[in-house]
């Protein structure tokens, strides 16, 4: 089912699906595994470009020569931006913990305080795919293997895919939008329960 709240259409399974990100179990495949780079938006490309000299020391050296030879980004398959990948697959804006782990070297900048900007938004929202059209934005639940343990944590916890995501949903689209989807749960709820 979708939901219309503003310009903005919603799958239901933004609260009937249950996630919470178990980086321990999945060590970040997100940004390893899949057939493209993070989806950026042409202003976050121009960001990055521009903190890229304060990013560049966080690095991976394989990341350094794949933005340096061919630019942040590309064309995906379907002609939209998203961060160059690195020999394997590999975001080049990945490093690695000791133990596999990866983790982001913009996001890593940003908590040492090296720049004033966390991260492209598809990488917080994921596994909410946004995508933009002429008069509407549409809000996807996107369903892989590799966020499986991410699924099974979600529902030990009970919370749902929208309420995990509270901070980057707020930070894409605004407070009054995040209050707009908790209402929209609230009678899905309700909905459900005189359903019973």
């Amino acid at each position: 089912m979708l939901i219309e709240i503003d310009d903005k259409i919603v799958t239901d399974e933004l609260f009937s699906r249950k996630f919470v990100c178990d980086l321990s179990k999945c060590k970040g495949a997100c940004c390893v595994e899949g057939d493209a780079g993070a989806p950026l938006k042409n202003d976050e490309i121009k960001i990055i470009e521009k903190l890229l000299p304060k990013i560049k020391p966080y690095m991976t050296e394989e990341g350094i020569a794949k933005v340096e030879k061919d630019g942040v980004s590309y064309l995906d398959d379907f002609g939209e931006p998203v961060t160059s990948l690195v020999e394997g697959g590999a975001c080049a804006f990945v490093a690695f913990d000791p133990d596999g782990t990866t983790k982001c070297t913009i996001e890593q900048a940003y908590r040492d305080g090296e720049i004033d900007w966390k991260k492209p938004i598809s990488c917080e929202l994921y596994p909410i795919r946004a995508k933009e059209y002429d008069s509407f934005t549409a809000l996807n639940y996107q369903e892989i293997d590799i966020c499986k343990p991410g699924c099974v944590l979600g529902e030990s916890l009970n919370v749902p895919v929208y309420q995990f995501l509270n901070e980057p949903l707020t930070r894409a689209y605004g407070e009054e939008f995040f209050a707009s989807l908790q209402q929209v749960h609230k009678e899905l709820e309700n909905q459900n329960d005189s359903d019973k």
